[in-house]
């Protein structure tokens, strides 16, 4: 007899996503952020999800990248502890590999937030340290600086000081310390300075990746569609990959490599400006002796700095014709998420995948800048997307190939999962419990087709492991009692039936309401009867006059102080 197999799904209606909700890597989200801690390491393929070096410290396991993306009229708001969904690290500071870069990384507990209409203005403000925006993996964009400037007086690149006016291209002088992702971390905060080629590789951007040895490499040849959103920028306008359409408004034109506005100048002295860099600076492109910079040399090789670029547009070339991007890296497009046509920042590689300047933004944003890193968020919002542990286990997929039955979800790792089975789609009884080490589970079944013509499968969380939950969105530390809201499976319900009971860590509270479709579910709780930490629950239950097929269940949290 052929066997029938269903599993019970939950759906959730979302806002009609907008490319600023939809383009966040979220596929990963249920995975914890690992490194590489060393060579040797990456050598066996051993990866870890605790660590231990100068400002980086991560004691216990957390989630990667973006954990809550919400959204009011104006922002958009994502949750993210920085940590790549890829792999990170190793780091070193010598090409040899045998200094240690001084820091690991480790969770930020960042909130971030970008215009939902950027606006362009005529003046351009110029990008500064720190984010200037995030990828959508939830690891930070820095522009292409690092924090040293050249000192005339010295003859010296002095951190967080010198003149101002010749500026360290971080690329070019800590690219040594990135690792196989272009990524390091400024005290333990990572960050990607150029193309992040580990992001890429997850989205399908024309990246291949050798898991045996750590390596990507820029695919031959061109893709056959237009890049990806990569990253968004302070000013709200997305960042895609390298690859658009050849004619910027044509879909149908083909695909090519956008080509950068700038190249190298060909100097041997540091004694004028590009006109770019002299407009920027408010200064004359023919310096004064105390503002020249070194010689280029071994040293200070041409590169080192941002003031030994020139940009086209300002010795006689065309957008559109020899180069593709304006001086702050950005055109008028249309693109697979705007057809109607957007501003919109490309990275720029070489055709090997070499980082090539500006590498994402320019110098300056081409849009308003108002997006920044948050202390919280200040305004009422709407979630669109939870993930981390608070992810919705969906995604089944059934392999009944064999005799044997594989059914596999999506989940949050370190999650201990109960797996049910019935043949009525009542009475389930529990066939497994099974603790999740990564972002999927699979449980198989031997031989159920025989005896069981009709299967039918659940998979609910009974527990989950201790994480470091900074920046996530659990209730306040020393609540007595929240709400939270569910949707039933029957619109049947009668509402506003008598009081049902729910246990959190063996402890009773009383649901005093819930309506035909959706509800507000208060449930209360004295706090001193909870253990101190992080508490984990589901609530389960048969409406009064009800068959267990209509029965509710919904996740939710609880931190005791």
């Amino acid at each position: 007899m052929k066997s029938s197999l269903f599993v019970l799904l939950v759906l959730v209606t979302r806002l009609t996503a907008t490319p600023q909700l939809s383009s966040w890597y979220t596929n990963s989200s249920g995975s914890y952020a690992r490194i590489y801690d060393s060579t040797a390491a990456q050598n066996a393929g051993t990866a870890v999800t605790t660590w231990s070096r100068g400002q980086g410290v991560q004691s216990s396991p957390t989630y990667a990248g973006v954990h809550r993306i919400s959204y009011s009229a104006d922002w958009i708001y994502i949750r993210t502890t920085g940590l790549a969904t890829h792999i990170m690290g190793p780091w070193y500071l010598n090409a040899g590999k045998t200094q240690n870069f001084p820091n690991f990384p480790s969770n930020t507990a960042k909130t971030y937030r970008i215009p939902r209409s950027p606006v362009i203005p005529v003046i351009k403000t110029t990008t500064q340290g720190g984010a200037t925006g995030y990828y959508v993996n939830g690891v930070a964009m820095f522009n292409m600086t690092d924090t040293f400037t050249y000192s005339n007086s010295t003859g010296l690149d002095v951190a967080n000081g010198g003149d101002g006016i010749w500026v360290r291209e971080a690329y070019h002088n800590e690219g040594v310390t990135f690792d196989p992702a272009f990524a390091h971390q400024a005290m333990n905060q990572y960050h990607y300075h150029a193309q992040p080629p580990g992001l890429r590789h997850q989205l399908g951007d024309h990246v291949d990746y050798a898991p045996a040895t750590n390596t990507y490499t820029e695919a031959a040849g061109l893709p056959a569609n237009h890049s990806p959103v990569i990253a968004w920028a302070a000013d709200g306008l997305p960042v895609y990959g390298p690859y658009g359409y050849a004619d910027p408004l044509v879909p149908t034109s083909g695909i090519k490599r956008m080509v950068s506005g700038f190249r190298l100048r060909a100097i041997t002295t540091r004694t004028t400006l590009a006109a770019w860099s002299a407009r920027l600076h408010g200064v004359s492109a023919t310096l004064a002796a105390n503002r020249y910079g070194p010689n280029v040399s071994a040293t200070f090789s041409l590169g080192h700095y941002l003031e030994d670029y020139e940009y086209l547009g300002d010795v006689g070339q065309t957008q559109g014709v020899e180069f593709d991007l304006n001086e702050q890296n950005a055109r008028w497009c249309v693109t697979p998420e705007f057809p109607a046509g957007t501003w919109s920042y490309f990275l720029t590689i070489s055709g090997n995948g070499t980082p090539l300047f500006p590498f994402a933004c320019g110098r300056q944003y081409f849009g308003s800048p108002t997006g920044s890193e948050m202390t919280s968020i200040p305004e009422a919002v709407t979630d669109y997307w939870k993930g981390g542990p608070n992810l919705t286990e969906t995604n089944a997929d059934i392999d009944a190939s064999s005799d044997d039955v594989t059914v596999t979800w999506n989940v949050a790792e370190g999650g201990t999962y109960s797996v049910a089975a019935s043949d009525t789609l009542s009475d389930f009884g529990p066939i497994a419990s099974i603790t999740a080490t990564s972002d999927t589970l699979a449980n198989t079944e031997s031989h159920p087709k025989t005896a069981h013509p009709n299967r039918f499968y659940r998979i609910s969380r009974t527990s989950l492991a201790p994480f470091d939950s900074s920046g996530f969105d659990y209730l306040s530390s020393g609540s007595a009692s929240f709400t939270f809201n569910f949707t039933t499976t029957n619109p049947g319900l009668p509402p506003n039936a008598n009081p049902v009971t729910v246990t959190v860590s063996g402890v009773t509270a009383t649901i005093t309401a819930y309506s035909n479709v959706t509800g507000a579910v208060a449930v209360t709780f004295n706090s001193s009867t909870l253990a101190t930490g992080n508490h984990y629950a589901t609530l389960s239950f048969t409406p009064p006059g009800q068959s267990t097929m209509q029965k509710v269940s919904t996740n939710f949290y609880y931190k005791a102080p």
